[in-house]
């Protein structure tokens, strides 16, 4: 725009505008003398909500019976405004930064939310005490991608999944939200993830490694620690963003949902490139499927390659 302007001679220095949305909070006003609305802050408000956290009642220390005026735009004039300092002081810089990352899309509003901020810091806390826990069983050996267990791919899939989404998230969509959320889910499966043998352990250290990695551009104090926990190679500063393996996201096999007119009647595992024809066989072998093809005709077939296969009969 400046240059179209002709106010500068080069190009834009930034190739995308990103416009951030507003912050809502909790507003709440009692009336005065004078019928005026004298604004409460929502850090003094005591509230009470039913089991769905809807707010049912509030009051301030004074006494003063408070009215809900719902969410809206921090501002002055409504006295609505958080001090962030206060939650970084409670909760930490990086916490607070995830929140706000993770609560919208950046150019959504934002609805600020301190159960939202506990969240974020229970996720961090969970992340640091895996890794912990991890290192604490000592170096890991080289992973040995060759042999790999039915289990240990499944999750080696994920992993690089997971990174191809948060990669394509971040760079191309800048959807932050949904990188963090792809993380929270990966970070999931991990916590479950068996640590007895070697293997186990080498894939878990190359997740952790990719975890801290990829939170790093949210959460840079703990994640700077993490990686020197974790003996990352040189500084995450500088070091490069991990990178999906296209091979390990190849799928050996899939879940087939079978159906018969319309209703769910088994699951079949065939072979990721399996025909139709091979489906068809294989769900007719399943003893929960056969039984409803028994003395019928097949008159129709609806298949979804790797998803769904529907056999209408009559």
């Amino acid at each position: 725009m400046l240059r179209d302007a002709g106010l500068v001679d080069s190009d834009e220095p930034a190739k995308r505008l990103l416009c951030q949305g507003m912050v809502l909070a909790d507003a709440f006003y009692y009336s005065g003398s004078n019928g005026e609305r004298i604004w409460v802050s929502p850090v003094d408000a005591i509230v009470e909500s039913d089991d769905k956290g809807r707010i049912t009642k509030a009051t301030d220390a004074e006494g003063h019976e408070l009215v809900y005026a719902g969410m809206s735009k921090m501002s002055k004039s409504k006295n609505n405004g958080i001090d962030p300092q206060v939650m970084v002081e409670k909760y930490g810089a990086d916490t607070v930064r995830l929140f706000m990352m993770f609560a919208s899309p950046a150019e959504m509003t934002l609805e600020w939310q301190e159960s939202g901020v506990e969240g974020a810091n229970r996720f961090l806390k969970r992340v640091w005490r895996l890794v912990y826990d991890h290192t604490a069983k000592g170096a890991t050996a080289p992973l040995d991608i060759a042999n790999l267990t039915e289990e240990q791919k499944s999750l080696r899939r994920d992993l690089h999944k997971t990174i191809a989404k948060v990669t394509d998230d971040v760079g191309r969509r800048q959807t932050f939200n949904t990188a963090i959320a792809a993380v929270m889910e990966l970070m999931n499966k991990l916590g479950r993830a068996p640590q007895e043998t070697e293997q186990d352990r080498a894939l878990l250290q190359e997740a952790l490694l990719a975890v801290v990695r990829m939170l790093y551009p949210f959460t840079p104090h703990v994640c700077f620690s993490l990686w020197q926990a974790l003996g990352g190679e040189g500084d995450i500063d500088t070091a490069p963003w991990p990178i999906a393996d296209e091979q390990a996201m190849v799928e050996d096999s899939k879940l087939v949902v079978v159906q018969v007119n319309g209703k769910v009647r088994g699951r079949i595992t065939v072979p990721a490139d399996a025909t139709e024809q091979q489906v068809r066989e294989r769900a007719g072998q399943e003893h929960l499927v056969a039984k409803y093809l028994d003395g019928v005709t097949v008159r129709k077939v609806i298949y979804v390659p790797g998803k769904l296969l529907n056999l209408v009969v009559g």
